[in-house]
């Protein structure tokens, strides 16, 4: 398989993002961006005018882009100017699209309790590992590169290193949870990773716990479109719901976004799940 070129602009583009600590994936997402605007340039995406903006733009919308992947390309374009390229004055000639906010798929408190007693086995292994998905509401990438010296019995909190953003945070670990793991850890022995996968060097695979999940999921019966995130948004909405005051999700979440009220409990349930992402 021939190997594509790396061109001088876009590995200056590679080590502007590194620079700026931007990761792996997001910077491979912003590299695809620039190169599908190149692509519609037929040129060097340097060379880019206003009006090709503009083009590109209509291009995207009459293309029927989504807006997440709209706005998604537009940052990409946007650090693509202003940073690798010095040109600030193009960035007043991008506009972001505005999508509808919705509320997400949430799961009841009998459905989730059903999915977590029909994970798959053998073991213990993805009950314990859906369990801190929905019990302290952690990602799925979270999950998957917790280590055993993560979880602190004696303050019963759980350590996230370097979450979304990059960023440590420390999330609640409640008496029924810890339980379950201390089952887990006599019975598998992990060591090193909480939840290793194969070979065990390694940690269990975000692909290998979304096959858990939907497997959960169809032995319990759900037929709604959730995926391992709803677990999350479903932590979140079982807390407000028990009148936990939104502020103090949002510290668990690690989050503080803002969303105008609309009715209360809507733009709650809008400004909590606006940022579980």
């Amino acid at each position: 398989m021939k190997e594509e070129r790396t061109t001088p602009l876009r590995e200056r583009m590679n080590e502007d993002m590194r620079i700026r600590g931007i990761g792996d994936k997001a910077r491979q997402a912003h590299i695809r961006a620039v190169k599908d605007f190149a692509g519609f340039l037929k040129r060097s995406p340097d060379t880019a005018t206003p009006e090709d903006l503009r083009a590109y733009q209509l291009h995207m919308t009459n293309a029927g882009i989504t807006p997440p992947t709209f706005n998604a390309r537009i940052i990409a374009l946007r650090f693509f100017f202003g940073t690798t390229c010095g040109r600030e004055d193009m960035k007043r000639h991008m506009q972001f699209r505005r999508q509808p906010q919705k509320l997400p798929v949430v799961l009841s408190i009998e459905e989730v309790s059903n999915l977590l007693m029909a994970a798959p086995g053998p073991g213990l292994k993805y009950r314990a590992a859906l369990s801190i998905s929905y019990g302290a509401g952690l990602r799925t990438s979270e999950v998957c590169n917790l280590k055993i010296g993560d979880i602190d019995s004696d303050r019963m909190l759980i350590h996230v290193e370097q979450g979304k953003g990059h960023k440590d945070r420390k999330v609640m670990l409640s008496p029924d949870l810890l339980d379950l793991l201390r089952d887990y850890w006599r019975e598998a022995r992990p060591q090193g990773w909480l939840f290793p996968g194969k070979p065990r060097i390694n940690p269990i695979s975000p692909r290998q716990l979304n096959r858990a999940f939907m497997a959960a999921k169809h032995m319990a019966g759900i037929t709604r479109p959730a995926t391992l995130h709803t677990l999350r948004h479903s932590f979140a909405t079982h807390l407000l719901e028990a009148n936990t005051e939104v502020r103090v999700i949002q510290v668990l979440l690690k989050t503080t976004t803002y969303c105008p009220p609309t009715s209360r409990r809507r733009a709650d349930l809008l400004s909590i799940s606006s940022a579980l992402r």
